[in-house]
Order: C-alpha cells, then sequence, then structure tokens
C-alpha cells in the first residue's frame, strides 16, 4: 500500500473530508492520434481505464483475432487438468482440410498438444485450432459453445463465435468489438500468464520434409521489446487486425485495432496508440486487495470500530504528473451496528482529480463482528436515541 495515499485519506477522514491540496490548473492532454482503421481502443490493464476509444462497441468480423478465444479455452481446461499440454491430438480429415493460414499438419499424425498451441500462437494455424478444438470437446461446434460461453461470463456482450478460426462463414453471424477485445485480452494475461507469455515468442517450426519455419506476424514484436504479445487476424472482410499489449515500468496497455487496410498499418496504429498512452498518462496502485483504508465506529459490540479494506487491488490511470493533486474522499456509514459480517459494504473510496470523480471502490468489513453483551447494547442503545 502506498503509505503517502493512506496519510492523505486518514487526514481527510479527520478533519471532515477537507481537501488537503488545491489544484494548480487545467490538465493539458493532446487529443489522441487519429487512425485508419474502423475500431480501436486503448486501456490500461490495471485500472481498466480507455486512454483512447474509436467506434468500440460497433460489431466487426474478427478474422484470426478469434483465436484469442481458442487459446483461452484451452488454457482454461488445462488449468482445470482435463487436458495436457503433453498430449498426443490426432489430425482429423476436417482439421487438415481447413481453408487459411495453416501450420501444416497432416491427416492422422499424432500432434503434442504444446505444439497446436504454438501453431495456434505463432503460426496462426486454423488446422492447429480445429484439431485443438475437437481435442478438448469432441467437435468444433461443441467447442465453439464454450467459446460463447466464456464469452459470456466474460462480459463480452456483442460477441458471437461460428468457428475457432475466424473464417467467414456465409449468413452467420461471427463478430466481436474492440472493447469485447480488450475484456479477453485482459482476462488471458491475467488468467494465464503462462500461456500469454507464449504470445512472445517471434518463430516456430512445424512439419517434415522439411520441417516449414513460420514467424509471428506481430510486427511490434520486433519493432518495440516492451510488446509482448497478442495476436494479428486479417480476411477480406474484416481488414488487418492486431490486439496488442506492451508493459513499461510495470504500466501495462492493451491496443485493439480492427479493420486497418494493411499490415503495416495495424502496427503502426498499435504503436501510435501504445506511445500516446504511454507518454501522456501513468498508473499507479494505491492498495492492494485487502488493505485497511479506514476504521469507522461499531455499535452494540465489545469493540469500538472495525476496519474497512479494499475489495480488490486498486488502480489508477491519470495523466502524467498530477499524482500530487489527488483528492481522495471516504463515505462511510456512520451507523454499523453489530453483528456485521465480513466482507459487508459500509463505505466508498472515491478519488477525485480537478473535482473530478475519476475512480471509486466499495469499502468492505475486514472481520466480522458478534452482538455485544447486553451491558454494551443497552449503553449504545442510548447513545444513538441521542444522536437521533
Amino acid at each position: 500500500m502506498n503509505t503517502k495515499f493512506h496519510y492523505i485519506i486518514l487526514f481527510i477522514v479527520f478533519s471532515f473530508f477537507s481537501k488537503q491540496y488545491s489544484y494548480a490548473g487545467a490538465v493539458i492532454i493532446p487529443a489522441p492520434p487519429k487512425i485508419p482503421a474502423s475500431s480501436y481502443i486503448l486501456i490500461d490493464f490495471n485500472s481498466g481505464k480507455i486512454l483512447v476509444e474509436e467506434n468500440i462497441h460497433q460489431k466487426l468480423p474478427p478474422a484470426s483475432l478469434t483465436k484469442i478465444m481458442t487459446v483461452y479455452v484451452v488454457a482454461t481446461e488445462l488449468k482445470k487438468g482435463s487436458i495436457s499440454l503433453f498430449d498426443e491430438v490426432t489430425v482429423s480429415k476436417k482439421a487438415y482440410n481447413t481453408l487459411g493460414s495453416r501450420m501444416f499438419i497432416e491427416i492422422g499424425d499424432k500432434v503434442k498438444l504444446e505444439d497446436l498451441l504454438l501453431g495456434i500462437i505463432v503460426q496462426s494455424g486454423n488446422d492447429a485450432s480445429v484439431a485443438l478444438a475437437e481435442h478438448v470437446s469432441g467437435s468444433e461446434e461443441v467447442f465453439v459453445n464454450l467459446m460463447n460461453q466464456h464469452a459470456f461470463h466474460l462480459g463480452m456482450k456483442n460477441t458471437q463465435f461460428v468457428n475457432s478460426t475466424g473464417m467467414p462463414v456465409k449468413d452467420l453471424e461471427h463478430t466481436t468489438t474492440a472493447y469485447d477485445l480488450a475484456i479477453l485480452a485482459k482476462a488471458l494475461i491475467k488468467n494465464y500468464p503462462e500461456i500469454y507469455n507464449l504470445h512472445r515468442i517471434k518463430e516456430f517450426t512445424y512439419g517434415k520434409n522439411p520441417p516449414i519455419k513460420q514467424y509471428n506476424r506481430n510486427k511490434l514484436l520486433w519493432r518495440d521489446k516492451s510488446v509482448d504479445g497478442i495476436k494479428t487476424g486479417h480476411t477480406e472482410e474484416a481488414g488487418y487486425c492486431l490486439v496488442a499489449s506492451a508493459i513499461r515500468d510495470d504500466m501495462r496497455l492493451i491496443s485493439v485495432v480492427m479493420g486497418a487496410s494493411g499490415e503495416n498499418t495495424r502496427a503502426k496504429a498499435s504503436q501510435s496508440n501504445l506511445n500516446y498512452g504511454y507518454r501522456f498518462y501513468e498508473t499507479h496502485k494505491l492498495y492492494s486487495s485487502g488493505d485497511t483504508v479506514t476504521d469507522v465506529k461499531v455499535w452494540k459490540a465489545n469493540i469500538d470500530s472495525i476496519q474497512l479494506t479494499v475489495e480488490d487491488d486498486f488502480y489508477i490511470t491519470i495523466p502524467r504528473g498530477q499524482y500530487d493533486q489527488l483528492e481522495p474522499i471516504i463515505e462511510i456509514d456512520t451507523k454499523v451496528i453489530a453483528p456485521v459480517k465480513q466482507g459487508e459494504r459500509r463505505g466508498v473510496l472515491k478519488i477525485l482529480l480537478s473535482d473530478e470523480n475519476i475512480a471509486t471502490a466499495p469499502l468492505s468489513v475486514k472481520t466480522s463482528i458478534p452482538r455485544g453483551n447486553i451491558f454494551n447494547r443497552l449503553k449504545d442503545e442510548v447513545y444513538l436515541m441521542l444522536l437521533d
């Protein structure tokens, strides 16, 4: 926890929320660069703050960005233990005949699951995607149902998958949005970091007579050492797409670009987004999950007060150089009466910048408190009557 920030909060609580800082002037940030793409977004991984956006809820075909969800489902099954990286997957005729980009697996081959995963992530193999989908669920159709269920639970409200590859299907809507893809990328990075780390691999060789080396199509892996993933996509319908993530000085950003006009255009657009975010914004961790923010009086108990904590890690993303201008405000329930259960929300922490509320976190009871003895209950009952 940031001790300086904790002191400021306590000062405000005990001085009836008076301001400690005065704001010196308006924050001036240039407008983000205009990008030649149908839709794009830049968000901070930890705070979730959107820094750049254009048509972020427009439904568009994602092409091979679909495979981010394919990988996410596989990662989930790996964590559950229902499959293993060392599984040998038998390549079906359907997987072999899948059109588009290929890993070049052959019918009847037994391929290690880990190799198929790299074939998806590095080589964007449609054949590998179908082979893994069939191995996980028995058929690609059932696997797609899993994909859509995960999308629902992640809050991807404008997403509908119809296959594991992103190849267009006539008369069927296979679409998502830049915003939904940002949600998915964040979930993959957070929930499955070991699988996410595979997205930094620049090349992968697979095949027989001779082995075929293919390079990761994410050009930013070569251009920007802070970029460590995640996936490209392209079809004639979708245009050129790229989800990219970078981390600099513990600040991770996620960029999504959809519908660009070319491979180099999508890379430049993504780089432009990332550079803008890092140049003009900074992210701070104010509290870790479970950190105590303040105490609050508890009535009719055998103790005087209870601790209120933040439920999750609490991050804020702000314009660079404005950290000292932050104003924390705590709003608490002044009539907390025992018994009180752990996890009950009894307050809220608000962070203001230039009188604007830029972040909010609920405050929860740290430890359950039972009712006090009869003497304390009667005493506090009298006090409460007088206060009313």
